[in-house]
């Protein structure tokens, strides 16, 4: 089971992030934690949500998936997964940019961002 980021330690790493002063751990600590939250929202194993290289994690009640490629995989960096996941940015607007890159029929996280870190 992979270690729970605690409330204090990754709205503190996220307060880093925001300022332009984190430092490489604590920019990982935002993204796992905010991905750790998502978890919490959406519990599941159909959609495939990562962040090279700091994590993914598989969310979204459905189809589990168990073997190879996953149907649903939403990939994004790092600063793009916190924007969207703090509401700095819509999920529209991420994959118009081309910063968010989704595939399959259940990869959208429109309706479960932002999140309330």
């Amino acid at each position: 089971m992979p270690r729970t980021i605690s409330t204090g330690d990754g709205r503190d790493a996220l307060a880093a992030v925001a300022t332009g002063s984190a430092a490489r751990a604590e920019l990982a600590t935002a993204v796992r934690y905010l991905l750790q939250l998502l978890v919490e929202k959406a519990p599941g194993n159909s959609v495939e949500v990562r962040v090279p290289p700091f994590g993914a994690v598989q969310v979204v009640e459905g189809p589990r998936h168990t073997r190879g490629t996953p149907p649903n995989v939403i990939e994004t960096d790092a600063a793009t997964w916190i924007a969207l996941a703090t509401g700095r940015t819509t999920w529209a607007d991420a994959v118009t940019a081309g910063t968010v890159h989704a595939s399959g029929v259940r990869a959208n996280l429109d309706g479960l961002l932002p999140l309330r870190p």
